[in-house]
């Protein structure tokens, strides 16, 4: 049975929502094993995480109108990368330090007046950011 798709989104806090909705069930039918939305950590949130064989695939989800002059990604900044670096090794403190390989993924959602037009998944985006190191 096919989910109907996300009602239009019209403020920013919708979008977002939206674009995490439509994410999810991308990846999903991708063959990822959604474990999580909303990770909150004392410096920072994680969007989704899933798992793909041995691997836990952090998601950072952006969502912009299609009028915005860069990608989404672009927001994906350093401090960005360092604050969701924190938070996935506050996960992975929470899951008691399992052994598994972790990626970082970042998903554009592009919109225009609030109806989804493009999704374009990055896969290993970027790395743990430098200071930290996880296994």
């Amino acid at each position: 049975m096919r989910r109907p798709p996300p009602p239009p989104a019209h403020t920013t806090e919708e979008r977002g929502q939206q674009g995490e909705s439509v994410a999810r069930r991308m990846l999903e039918q991708n063959g990822l094993k959604f474990l999580c939305a909303n990770f909150r950590g004392r410096k920072g949130e994680i969007d989704l995480v899933f798992r793909t064989h041995d691997t836990l695939v952090f998601v950072e989800v952006k969502s912009r109108e299609c009028t915005s002059w860069t990608r989404p990604s672009a927001a994906v900044d350093r401090p960005k990368r360092l604050r969701l670096s924190r938070t996935a090794l506050e996960y992975l403190r929470a899951c008691g330090n399992p052994e598994v390989r972790l990626r970082f993924d970042i998903v554009e959602v592009l919109t225009q007046q609030g109806i989804v037009t493009d999704i374009r998944h990055i896969e290993d985006a970027f790395e743990l950011a430098a200071p930290y190191r996880y296994g």
